[in-house]
Order: structure tokens, then sequence, then C-alpha cells
């Protein structure tokens, strides 16, 4: 069930007309950096493919550096132990 948004009666619908107007100029901006950063993504990658990187790699890197360094030794550990136990 959708919420229906708070109103109050001393508000003027004009203003919130345009604070809501604001939030979605806002919103359609960050999509437009999303979509900008997201090409820039490609070009590195295309980059790194044309000079004979793995780019599955280097994606595989870049979360990793991101991700918690506890976790991701334990996610080793558990891989290495699966490896092991089917004889990889």
């Amino acid at each position: 069930m959708a919420r229906k948004p708070k109103t109050q009666s001393h508000i003027d619908p004009a203003i919130v007309a345009e604070e809501l107007l604001q939030f979605i100029e806002q919103l359609e901006g960050c999509a437009q950096e999303k979509k900008g950063i997201a090409e820039r993504e490609k070009e590195i990658l295309a980059e790194m493919k044309g000079r004979g990187y793995d780019t599955k790699a280097a994606k595989t890197l870049v979360k990793l550096r991101a991700a918690d360094p506890e976790k991701v030794a334990e996610e080793e550990t558990i891989l290495e132990l699966y490896k092991n136990a089917v004889g990889m």
C-alpha cells in the first residue's frame, strides 16, 4: 500500500510544487552524473583491454579494495577450503 505524502493545511501548494520540482531536478542531475561516470568507466576499461589487461580481474580488484579486509580474508579462506575439497 502506497504511503500518502504528509500534508499540512497551512502549506502553500505552489511552494510544495516548487520544492518537489527542485528535488526531481536534483535526482535528474544525479542520474546524468551516474551516466557520465558509467561512460568514463567504460572508457577506462576499453583502454585497459587495449593495453592487454584483463578487465574482469581489474573489476574484481576494485571490489576487493573497497571491501572489508576481514570479510575478504574469510571469503578467500572458504574458497580455498572448497577448492581443496573438490581436488583443485
